[in-house]
């Protein structure tokens, strides 16, 4: 699915990867949504503010109204939507039992509502706007959808067990999906992102963002969030991968801790 003046969603898309994505693709002349919250007060990144291409949709992705009325707002400004980037999603750690006894329910199922549920959430929703779309090809797309998972998924650390069930899940859910969707025209892919120069990464102290960085096989480097963001482009300009699950992450395995 060529890229320029494709309308694409990106959740989470006021920082780190998700921001990456979105100055990738108006680069190359996509036409981008952002869905994240505060979008319309946030100190944004993105440099092409601006532009008639670009617009921001407050948006809980947990939330299904609030997804319906951006899906709504962007096809009116816009166009028809025909490609998702998901990549909102919280980190926090926390053992299963910690020095203050066992991790809170509560901080677990939040993980799981906004990286997997929400994931899940917009998906469907997306999915469902494209499904009433007419095929642009003679294969009969009409969609194609690019969710997040993390090598957390595979090889989780110490005091990740929220983050990596959450994306685990994505990841496993992927193939589904994507048979689920492949009848009406929507592929459905998955990168599964290492250790990559956020701000969040990049904010961490040098003892524990040195260690990651070690372990990293080639580049001996946190990975660029513009290679995510090329990655992403990739999947939706390629149409014949589907129910993939990519890890992009220069052959790194994590250590326990």
């Amino acid at each position: 699915m060529k890229i320029e003046n494709t309308v694409v969603v990106v959740t989470g898309g006021l920082s780190g990867l998700g921001n990456a994505c979105v100055e990738y693709l108006l680069n190359l002349r996509a036409k981008v949504a952002i869905f994240d919250l505060n979008a319309e007060t946030s100190k944004m990144s993105v440099e092409h503010a601006a532009t008639d291409d670009l617009i921001f949709c407050d948006v809980d992705v947990t939330n299904a109204e609030m997804i319906r009325l951006a899906i709504s707002r962007v096809t009116a400004e816009l166009g028809d939507i025909r490609a998702c980037i998901n990549c909102a999603g919280i980190a926090p750690g926390g053992k299963t039992v910690g020095r203050n006894g066992a991790l809170a329910i509560e901080k677990f199922i939040n993980v799981l509502n906004i990286n997997l549920i929400g994931t899940f959430n917009v998906t469907r929703l997306i999915a469902e706007s494209m499904s009433r779309l007419s095929p642009i090809d003679d294969d009969g797309h009409r969609g194609v959808i690019v969710n997040t998972a993390s090598v957390a998924a595979f090889d989780g650390q110490i005091g990740q067990a929220a983050y990596a069930a959450s994306k685990g899940g994505v990841a496993s859910m992927t193939l589904p999906i994507a048979r689920d969707l492949g009848p009406i025209g929507i592929r459905v892919n998955t990168i599964a992102p290492g250790v990559f120069g956020t701000p969040m990464m990049l904010g961490m102290h040098e003892d524990v963002r040195k260690p990651l960085e070690k372990a990293v096989q080639f580049p001996k480097r946190l990975g660029y969030p513009v290679e995510f963001a090329k990655m992403a482009a990739h999947v939706i300009d390629n149409n014949y991968l589907n129910g993939e699950v990519i890890r992009l992450d220069g052959g790194i395995r994590m250590a326990p801790k």
